[in-house]
């Protein structure tokens, strides 16, 4: 079996090395945590430029405008890991909400929202869960009323990221109460700034505020700014739940960390032996690293059934669940690498990479959770994957 490239991809992949030697020293160093830095910005316009993000979306709206490609994909992504190189900017608006209205959404929506939020000069936050509704989120009760040619909404977001800094928002809301649940909730896009929206940030085990309260009180939007028509919002958060768990599964990153995870165990030492040298530090690294390329070639599977139109089933499933554990034990990897070191925190001056693996286990820990937990997730990997049976509900009083 010949497994090489072939001519043709080789030199696609000349062509991305050509760009990493002569645009390398650009990549940013200060990201930026809920906005993108200026150096990120500069770095997200010159990947679209020339390829190497959006790579896919029209150039009509925004994007670069090329054909699907499987294997230029996976290129580009081994070519930028190999350098220690981020790849374009990862959030809800570019990696949820553009996917979400290239599919769905009306002409204007596409025209006024992909191209700046591709960018990153339009930041989003998503309004789904509430207090209440969150595993079960088809019960959120946060309502829109209908007032001449605006929807008046009033309730309440949990768990709201990125909501503190945030331009714009995608919610839920509850437009058509007398119909089933799952037939009554649209969604809608609008302004953070609108008046009657207040934000609480919510601060986490890490020791940051990364999650947020977000409360509505009359808070009027137009009624062309909701995607697919009322009562459709489920069929929509569904399709843009598909791209969330993608991102959080997301292949690149976790072969990135695993090459930082590397880079650390050729430096850090035990009594004077590196631990890549150390074999139980190396075979837990081996394993890990088995489980990050089985998720590669996962990742290579669903954008073959992506390309070919394809319902990947079950494959697509699994992508969340797999993603948030393994970069959780990328994480605690590192730590245990760093020994009494691996255990500070915040301000201390012996910190390693600012305490960015510290932040990492945290709020990887967190994610497992996030976004659907885990024990969630295997059930819907039973139920819809599998077709295995619902849990029997306790019978009513």
């Amino acid at each position: 079996m010949d497994l090489a490239y072939g001519p043709q991809y080789e030199a696609f992949r000349a062509e991305i090395r050509a760009f990493i030697a002569a645009h390398g020293e650009k990549a940013p160093r200060r990201f930026g945590v809920s906005r993108p830095s200026e150096e990120t910005l500069a770095w997200q316009r010159l990947l679209i430029e020339h390829g190497y993000a959006a790579r896919t979306v029209p150039k009509e709206y925004g994007g670069y405008g090329a054909e699907p490609d499987i294997l230029q994909s996976r290129i580009i992504a081994e070519e930028f890991t190999t350098a220690g190189l981020p790849m374009g900017i990862a959030n809800q608006g570019i990696s949820m909400l553009v996917p979400t209205l290239l599919e769905l959404g009306t002409e204007e929506q596409k025209k006024k929202w992909i191209a700046p939020t591709l960018r990153g000069e339009v930041v989003w936050c998503q309004g789904y869960s509430e207090p209440g509704s969150g595993s079960d989120l088809a019960s959120l009760q946060t309502k829109a009323v209908e007032d001449g040619d605006d929807f008046v909404i009033n309730g309440q977001k949990i768990w709201t990221s990125t909501a503190h800094a945030a331009d714009m928002i995608f919610c839920l809301v509850r437009t058509e109460p007398d119909k089933p649940k799952h037939e009554g909730i649209s969604y809608l896009i609008f302004s953070m700034k609108t008046p009657g929206i207040e934000v609480r940030p919510l601060k986490t085990m890490t020791g940051h505020a990364e999650f947020n309260e977000v409360f509505f009180t009359d808070v009027r939007v137009p009624k062309k700014d909701i995607v697919a028509g009322r009562g459709q919002g489920w069929f929509v958060a569904n399709a843009t739940l598909k791209h969330e768990r993608g991102m959080l599964g997301d292949p690149n990153q976790a072969g990135t960390r695993l090459k930082e995870i590397v880079d650390l165990m050729h430096k850090e030492t035990i009594d004077g032996m590196r631990l890549i040298d150390h074999p139980v530090y190396r075979d837990r690294l081996v394993e890990l690293q088995g489980r990050v390329l089985a998720m590669q070639f996962h990742g290579l599977r669903l954008l073959t059934a992506a390309a070919k139109g394809e319902d990947p089933g079950i494959a697509r499933l699994i992508v969340k669940l797999q993603g948030c554990e393994i970069n959780h034990r990328l994480a605690a990897l590192a730590i245990d690498a760093l020994g009494e070191i691996g255990v500070l925190y915040e301000d201390s001056p012996h910190l390693r990479a600012g305490g960015a693996w510290q932040h990492r286990y945290m709020f990887d820990l967190g994610l497992i959770i996030g976004g659907g937990t885990a024990q969630i997730q295997k059930n819907i990997i039973s139920e819809r994957g599998l077709g295995m049976p619902r849990e029997p509900k306790p019978a009513k009083a």
